[in-house]
């Protein structure tokens, strides 16, 4: 099969988020069950930095071949050429209906370019959102002779859906017919992720639990019903881990390599965590650890209310992200106040955040809703025990070992409320203090396996139900 993945973001070229991390290691895995796998996005200027040579095929195109594998395509534009991918400090680009308009407009015409007709295009997210509208609106006139291919939306999270003034309408090439119900319009505004919705031969989210989640009014954003209405072309299918990447066997970041063979040396990893932190270095002392956007969607909220308690009980903190203002000064104020037991850093850090997957005891998760989160997956491989919120794929991934001890690979509370997750915390901490046990459950959790292979598999049998449905009315 012939596969062109769109996105704005892959690493190891771009990266804000999980998106990234998925269209990073997708394409590769897809080339590797023998897909013939092309990766199509903006040439931002980090794409040089990533190390790979690239050389022209058009005007507009340039590629590189990043694996025996899979090529990537990147469009030059200068729309593309600033320090952020999306906006800066003052916000979103006003300029970004017309960016993405562009790249998802240029994507296809790369195809006739380079002559590779895809059976299926995997778009993500609202940024290439217009490429199913487009492939049903003027397909037939780019292949010309040749099918057109599927489409395939996957939503790495509800909450952003390129809104834009309906003004704006011109920009994205259409005309005003499809800005209606049945189209982009949304209350008025042009709403890119709808156009995808509706247009999309198959549509698929990050997990099975988030996927039943967001046809709900409490996580549907204002589309669940629109994803109700494509309830069966709709899907979860869980994100996956790249070992390669992340695997404290190899990883040149820790103080000591370790496996599940031997996760005593993981030891090693937890004192330098605590020396690099200023801590007292103590093994005895529970270590928790978060690494993510201060936010109140990763319920750092909850983090951050719960952790002078859990100094007084005598365990230690480590903090690594970004987010609003406000957290980050409370994070700050805490770091001062308890310099002993509580560390905050705003730098992003690759190094310090590898230390801190490897050197804690435990992992904070609490996100309010997580499609479905990588931060958990990657703790397992670390033997570092994650504590969550019920929501998501932290759902469908952490058994809670105080309801099932014999499967259970973490601690998960149900309801998002400082006390429900201060015991959780708590329990974690008992567990740890009998060594046996928490030998254990570190053993069990680094053999999980969340490798891309099974995923990759399952993107391909939605590829083919994709090609079934493009032959019926959508």
């Amino acid at each position: 099969m012939k596969i062109a993945l769109c996105a704005s973001e892959a690493v190891p070229f771009a990266k804000t988020g999980g998106l990234a991390d998925v269209c990073g290691a997708l394409p590769e895995e897809l080339g590797a069950l023998g897909h013939e796998v092309i990766l199509v996005m903006p040439k931002y200027p980090s794409v040089k930095s990533a190390g790979f040579l690239t050389k022209s095929v058009s005007d507009d195109f340039e590629v590189a071949s990043i694996s025996q594998h899979v090529k990537a395509y990147f469009l030059s534009h200068d729309m593309y050429l600033r320090g952020n991918l999306y906006g800066d400090r003052f916000g979103d680009y006003p300029d970004n209906l017309n960016r993405f308009a562009y790249f998802c407009r240029k994507s296809l015409e790369l195809f006739e370019t380079i002559d590779f007709v895809p059976d299926c295009v995997h778009c993500h997210d609202w940024q290439t959102s217009l490429i199913p509208v487009y492939l049903k609106s003027r397909g037939k006139d780019i292949f010309k002779d040749s099918p057109v291919p599927a489409s395939v939306l996957t939503i790495h999270n509800l909450a952003y859906q390129g809104l834009f003034p309906k003004e704006k309408m011109p920009e994205t090439g259409l005309g005003w017919d499809y800005f209606t119900m049945d189209g982009l319009e949304y209350f008025d505004k042009i709403n890119l992720l709808k156009g995808g919705i509706l247009f999309s031969d198959a549509i698929n989210t990050v997990s099975p639990t988030y996927a039943r989640e967001v046809q709900t009014k409490e996580f549907g954003c204002g589309l669940e019903g629109v994803l109700a209405q494509r309830q069966e072309r709709f899907s979860g299918i869980l994100n996956g881990v790249d070992y390669k990447v992340w695997n404290p066997q190899a990883d040149s970041a820790l103080e000591k390599n370790y496996t599940v063979k031997n996760p005593e040396d993981k030891a090693a990893d937890k004192r330098k965590l605590q020396e690099v932190c200023g801590f007292p270095l103590d093994p005895a002392v529970f270590l928790l650890g978060f690494v993510g956007r201060l936010v109140e969607q990763k319920g750092i909220d909850l983090i951050l209310k719960v952790l002078p308690e859990c100094v007084r009980l005598g365990m230690q903190a480590v903090i690594l992200g970004v987010g609003d203002p406000e957290h980050e000064q409370r994070a700050v104020d805490l770091a001062q106040k308890f310099p002993r037991n509580i560390f905050y850093s705003s730098r992003f850090d690759e190094v310090l955040a590898r230390r801190i997957y490897a050197g804690s005891d435990a992992f904070l998760m609490p996100s309010r809703f997580e499609p479905c989160g990588i931060g958990q997956l990657i703790s397992f491989k670390y033997g570092t025990i994650p504590v969550v919120y019920k929501t998501g794929g932290l759902g469908d991934t952490v058994i809670d070992y105080r309801h099932n001890p014999k499967f259970g690979t973490g601690f998960v509370f149900t309801r998002p409320q400082g006390k429900d997750f201060l015991a959780a915390i708590e329990a974690a901490r008992a567990l740890f203090e009998d060594g046996k046990k928490w030998l254990d459950l570190m053993k069990r959790v680094m053999k999980l396996n969340f490798s891309w292979k099974e995923s990759a598999r399952e993107y391909v049998r939605l590829y083919e139900k994709a090609k079934r449905s493009s032959r019926l009315k959508v």
